[in-house]
């Protein structure tokens, strides 16, 4: 089942890209007591992904603050390394990378697609949300193949 707006985020680890390494996390612990604007790209270096949706959240970070957000995370169904060197060539300090390498994330919250028309296997699906203090605030889930309501804008736009 889809997660929907009200329902509490999974209580899942993850990784947190850090300048010291790689870091794990409880999502219940990194998500508590903050407003987290999250949102999630099939893959790292991808043309999409890279091109528009974290370029997206990296030029609109001082917008998002504004509006009330006090931190804006991204994830994939990647490794942590590939995630941090995607930061260093295309993100910046404004976003934290939180990788998904087993997906666990994407599946609990029933996001998951399937990329091995690609070579890319199950991934999460591309989506963004407003977490607030654990709880989904705001879900804007895309259509296959589109990139229309999980962009900073868009987010900005229901803030």
């Amino acid at each position: 089942m889809t997660i929907a707006v009200g329902d509490k985020l999974p209580d899942v680890k993850l990784t947190k890209v850090t300048e010291s390494g790689p870091e794990q996390v409880q999502a219940s612990e990194y998500f508590a007591g903050k407003k987290v604007a999250l949102f999630s790209v099939p893959g790292a270096f991808t043309p999409t992904c890279s091109a528009k949706h974290l370029p997206g959240f990296v030029e609109k970070a001082s917008e998002l603050k504004a509006k009330g957000i006090d931190e804006i995370a991204c994830t994939a169904v990647n490794d942590a390394f590939v995630m941090g060197a995607w930061n260093k060539a295309s993100g910046s300090e404004d976003v934290t990378m939180l990788a998904d390498g087993n997906g666990d994330l994407a599946e609990a919250v029933g996001l998951v697609m399937d990329g091995s028309g690609f070579g890319m296997g199950k991934r999460g699906q591309r989506f963004s949300m407003v977490v607030n203090d654990g709880v989904v605030e705001q879900l804007n889930v895309e259509q296959p193949g589109q990139f229309e309501v999980s962009s900073a804008d868009y987010m900005l736009g229901k803030l």
